[in-house]
């Protein structure tokens, strides 16, 4: 199974010190605005990374600068045993808590094994469906240059359809810790490019499981987002002209963020060019309480119209 990352990998160079990349343009902007990244841990791992009373994920946020947060003890990833970590902040800022919780995690695991070899493990990243396109690049391009530049295997699995609603797929890294980490900073950079890849990061934990029993999950650093067990989760798409879609989503998603935030629904826009059938209409799904769905529809309209109003105008 592994045989189709070591394809792409080139001869491995010396062993390099990873070091910041420096930003992809000139605009620093990129690099200060927020973004995240989520990862699977399991639940022993996700006990290390929190420390007692929470010490260790306290002195992480605090040496990072990001925000790091938890899934709850039985809020697993769809079709796995792992718990979820989200990372969130300025790029440099969620990769320094990154190596932090890996480096952690790495030494545990050397110091059970008793090898001072440094060993090639895996991390398995959490990605919208929509943004894999950008990490796989025309022809595979563009996986294909990271795995040369970090030195890392890197395999995007398929979308699991056992999960109706599921839009994320996983991406593994394979290597050192070095090596993932340059893996991570190339995926990381080139996600915080996708003005889409921020919609997500207001509601980490909220996965869809079979049958139709949905969780809403809050997480374990305070942060705020629905738990409503008893309101049953439905799901409604509607048509929104291309020329409006980016009035509905704001400037980096802030937009479309508020409206999630405001009315507990989770939103999301399909890619460019996949449109309502025989229509130019992009699909907007809204997933929530039928209170949180009729709050978001009425929010984007209001945006749509008045996007119409300042044409006639």
């Amino acid at each position: 199974m592994e045989s189709t990352e070591s394809s792409y990998v080139s001869s491995p160079e010396a062993p390099r010190k990873r070091s910041p990349p420096p930003p992809k343009s000139p605009n620093s902007d990129s690099m200060e605005k927020p973004t995240y990244i989520k990862f699977l841990v399991s639940n022993a791992a996700a006990g290390s990374v929190i420390g007692k009373g929470g010490s260790t994920i306290t002195d992480f946020q605090s040496q990072s600068g990001a925000r790091i947060q938890l899934s709850r003890n039985h809020e697993f990833f769809p079709g796995t045993t792992d718990r979820i970590i989200m990372v969130s902040g300025s790029i440099n800022e969620t990769l320094k808590a990154v190596e932090l919780i890996l480096a952690k995690l790495l030494s545990e695991f050397q110091s059970e094994e008793g090898d001072d070899v440094e060993p090639r493990t895996k991390v398995r990243l959490i990605v919208p469906n929509s943004s894999c396109g950008g990490i796989i690049g025309k022809g595979g391009s563009t996986i294909k240059s990271f795995i040369e530049e970090s030195q890392a295997g890197i395999k995007i699995s398929p979308q699991d359809n056992n999960y109706f609603g599921l839009n994320d797929r996983l991406v593994t890294l394979t290597g050192n810790l070095d090596e993932q980490m340059r893996a991570i900073d190339l995926i990381l950079s080139k996600l915080a490019e996708d003005p889409h890849y921020s919609q997500s990061m207001n509601a980490p934990f909220s996965y869809p499981a079979p049958h139709n029993a949905m969780n809403y999950g809050s997480n374990g650093a305070g942060g705020k987002f629905p738990n409503n067990k008893e309101d049953r989760s439905n799901s409604v798409t509607i048509g929104i002209a291309d020329d409006h879609i980016g009035l509905v989503v704001g400037r980096g998603g802030r937009n479309i963020m508020e409206i999630s935030q405001v009315s507990g629904a989770r939103i999301k826009i399909s890619d460019r060019g996949d449109f309502m059938s025989g229509t130019t209409d992009r699909k907007v799904t809204i997933t929530g309480s039928q209170r949180a769905i009729r709050a978001a529809e009425s929010m984007i309209m209001q945006k749509v119209t008045y996007a119409s109003e300042r044409v006639m105008e």
